[in-house]
């Protein structure tokens, strides 16, 4: 208690001791220029993945009504927003697909000349330069939503291994710069490795969701990319949002497995999660600010509830503190052009 007296007072004003205090931490505020210079977690366009959805089908530009912003995309559209990407200097984006038709088993995922393939190769012949990474999930094409295959109402594990492995391989095939899983099948790390070392993918990196939880925060992204399951929910496959030490044996078997990168979603309800994996991860760590955390910032911001410009940079600054390398999120090129001109 004596100790806990002394501080108080040598943080109190001279009406509370004889002696002002020594230390002041507030000199280093007085200014936006101090303020920048001494300023720790520093964010730039180059920490920022831009998630888009190209469809086919669609005959123009489709916006998500609960994602203002975001929107449904031709691959005309597509390759015309990567431009615009690459242009802010956001050094990537991720592409999920949505197909003009579903089955049981996501023949769409691993289809040659499939959304998400003929994409790609679009946007590699436009912006070469552009990190194109893909995601790998069946979720987006089959008929009941779930991220593998079904077998009396059950997702079945190693079956789905086969098609996520195709999967893999055939957006590496397109030209992808990346792949990642994201369905939250055991295994799923090797067997992907696996099937792309075997068909000359041997320098393709995988970004394994590593630690994807079974979130409430997933729902604009489910209507953006028409992914619901018709019955039942993801939590037997994805993680339960109260556990942590399962994360990071999560990442721990991915990395085993040969994951060069590994993720953590969603960021804002997880941000404990994200600075323990990153502690641990020898590879680096990316975390996802999902679609209801984008969605939440902009309905408070169009009711005049919050600045949703320094909301927003107040997110990203916290997702990026708290350990990630880089940071997949719908607020990329807004936030870009904020940091890049002001």
């Amino acid at each position: 208690m004596d100790t806990l007296h002394t501080a108080l007072g040598a943080r109190g004003s001279s009406a509370a001791t004889s002696t002002p205090p020594l230390v002041r931490p507030r000199r280093l505020r007085r200014s936006a220029t101090l303020r920048s210079l001494v300023r720790e977690t520093v964010l730039t366009p180059h920490d920022f993945i831009e998630p888009l959805f190209v469809a086919d089908g669609i005959s123009e530009r489709i916006p998500v009504p609960s994602m203002p912003g975001v929107a449904q995309l031709t691959i005309a559209d597509a390759v015309a927003e990567a431009r615009e990407i690459a242009s802010l200097h956001i050094p990537g984006i991720i592409l999920f697909g949505i197909p003009d038709a579903k089955d049981e088993t996501g023949t769409g995922a691993y289809a040659a000349d499939g959304i998400v393939q003929r994409a790609v190769r679009a946007i590699k012949d436009a912006v070469p330069d552009l990190i194109v990474m893909t995601d790998v999930c069946l979720c987006e094409y089959t008929s009941h939503g779930h991220c593998g295959v079904i077998s009396n109402g059950e997702v079945l594990n190693d079956p789905t291994l086969e098609l996520l492995s195709q999967t893999a391989v055939s957006h590496a095939d397109a030209g992808a710069d990346v792949v990642a899983p994201s369905d939250m099948m055991d295994g799923r790390v090797a067997a992907i490795r696996t099937a792309l070392d075997g068909h000359g993918h041997a320098s393709t990196p995988i970004l394994s969701y590593a630690a994807k939880y079974a979130s409430s925060f997933y729902g604009p992204f489910r209507k953006a990319a028409e992914s619901a399951p018709q019955f039942g929910d993801r939590r037997g496959y994805q993680m339960d949002p109260a556990n942590a030490r399962e994360a990071l044996h999560e990442v721990e078997l991915d990395l085993e497995e040969g994951a060069d990168m590994v993720m953590v979603k969603p960021a804002l309800a997880f941000l404990d999660i994200l600075w323990r994996v990153k502690q641990m991860s020898p590879v680096p760590v990316g975390a996802y600010n999902v679609s209801g955390e984008f969605a939440m910032v902009k309905a408070a911001a169009e009711r005049d509830w919050i600045d949703g410009r320094a909301v927003m940079l107040e997110i990203l600054h916290s997702i990026k503190r708290a350990g990630a390398d880089f940071i997949l999120s719908y607020h990329a090129r807004e936030a870009s052009r904020i940091l890049t001109w002001g």
